[in-house]
């Protein structure tokens, strides 16, 4: 009898830790991250994520992963360029690799899962086509979605419904805009739509974004300080599912807009608080730092004794760039106003977070703003972790029954560093 008394009062204090109230630890924040070390433990992270050390024209792409989780709470992670996917069980332990298959069970090449429809339909980004792939959640190819246009983010709606960031370069403008996509008849719904004005000559460089055109290679473009260049001006919606309505965020502006999920426009409104900026003195600490590392890349091509035709071209380049910067660095003399937030992540218990950029890179410290299910900021906090290098995006972290799930970097890690980590929320 005390075995089970011992037992179901232990079960009662586990329901109401698990019960607790995001909402009131942010409140009592700073939050810690505390991973659980238990979560996963039998997987050989080096297989499992072995495509890490992928390369692409010399460069490391193999981090460029993504997370999505399911309403089992299994988790499928995505290998860019790989055409497959991971699957994992709840408890994190690998399961299966698997890929899209036609009528004729034929691999397929499909871009990353973008996300599930129904809770039974995963659905894809786009190819360079416009092709959005559907198919069960056993990898066999359902249908084909085309849409006639870029896309930063698709998120599932009720009723088979999706709704698109989409964006088209014209001749003159960039529009960037949000669709609601019928699942059955590809049938769509602009909601919500802006334009900015194009720059006469694209190629022309402006302050801090550098441009050299090779004879053979194409373009090389360098930015030496964040937020700047025609990107950081447009509007880049960031969009959310809010109990019944879709929310619209603008990061340049703070402006939020809400919607029903019929398209129907219900109220816009800002958010509470003042935006950040690059001060000149810190611009010229970004950019000197900028200047020193394409020095020592140029001292070290230098140093090659056999140059190769494409070391001599880049050597070129960055001499012009550096002579760029260079003048660029006289130049500085006004603040760069920063976006009032880089993502809009939602929690478990209905939630949104914005989260601000970090003011102090590597320092894995996160200011965010709760955005409640009744549409009101009721508190600020911080997100803080010691023992992972943390990416703050919703490809990286997804909440599920209280917890925090990332695909996350490990400190300190030996052979690849990454892994899929569950995080408990302190204070």
């Amino acid at each position: 009898m005390k075995t089970i008394t011992s037992l179901l009062i232990a079960l009662f204090l586990v329901s109401n830790i698990n019960a607790q109230k995001l909402l009131d630890i942010y409140k009592n924040g700073p939050v810690k991250l505390i991973p659980d070390t238990e979560f996963g433990k039998t997987n050989n992270w080096d297989k499992v994520f072995k495509t890490y050390n992928d390369t692409m024209y010399k460069k490391h792409v193999g981090k460029r992963k993504s997370l999505i989780i399911l309403h089992d709470g299994s988790f499928i992670v995505n290998h860019y360029y790989r055409n497959f996917f991971t699957k994992f069980s709840p408890d994190g332990k690998f399961e299966k690799e698997f890929s899209v298959v036609n009528s004729k069970g034929e691999k397929m090449k499909t871009p990353d899962i973008s996300g599930v429809l129904n809770n039974e339909i995963f659905y894809t980004g786009l190819t360079n086509m416009g092709k959005m792939t559907c198919f069960d959640m056993e990898g066999n190819f359902l249908k084909t979605l085309t849409l006639d246009y870029m896309t930063r983010q698709i998120i599932p709606l009720p009723n088979k419904k999706l709704a698109v960031v989409g964006w088209v370069a014209w001749s003159d403008r960039f529009r960037d805009f949000i669709s609601i996509v019928d699942y059955e008849t590809n049938e769509e719904n602009i909601i919500w739509d802006h334009f900015t004005k194009r720059a006469k000559d694209d190629f022309k460089d402006q302050m801090f974004v550098y441009k050299y055109k090779f004879k053979k290679r194409g373009i090389i473009t360098i930015k030496t300080m964040p937020y700047t260049g025609h990107l950081g001006l447009r509007p880049a919606p960031i969009i959310s599912l809010l109990k019944d309505k879709l929310l619209i965020a603008i990061p340049p502006n703070g402006e939020i807009f809400e919607y029903k999920l019929d398209g129907s426009f219900i109220t816009k409104k800002k958010v509470n608080w003042e935006p950040g900026s690059i001060t000149p003195a810190e611009q010229i600490e970004i950019q000197e730092k900028a200047i020193e590392n394409y020095r020592k890349k140029v001292k070290s091509m230098e140093s090659q004794t056999d140059k190769s035709e494409k070391i001599i071209e880049f050597l070129e380049a960055y001499k012009i760039i550096i002579k760029k910067m260079e003048e660029d660095l006289t130049k500085i003399s006004e603040q760069i106003p920063v976006p009032y937030f880089s993502t809009v992540i939602k929690d478990s218990d209905g939630n949104l977070l914005f989260f601000e950029y970090p003011k102090e890179e590597g320092a894995n410290k996160f200011n965010v703003f709760t955005y409640n299910a009744e549409g009101k900021f009721v508190c600020q906090s911080s997100f803080i972790c010691d023992d992972y290098n943390l990416v703050i995006n919703p490809n990286k972290l997804v909440f599920f029954n209280g917890y925090l799930y990332g695909l996350q970097e490990l400190k300190d890690a030996e052979g690849v560093p990454m892994r899929l980590v569950r995080f408990k929320l302190e204070n």
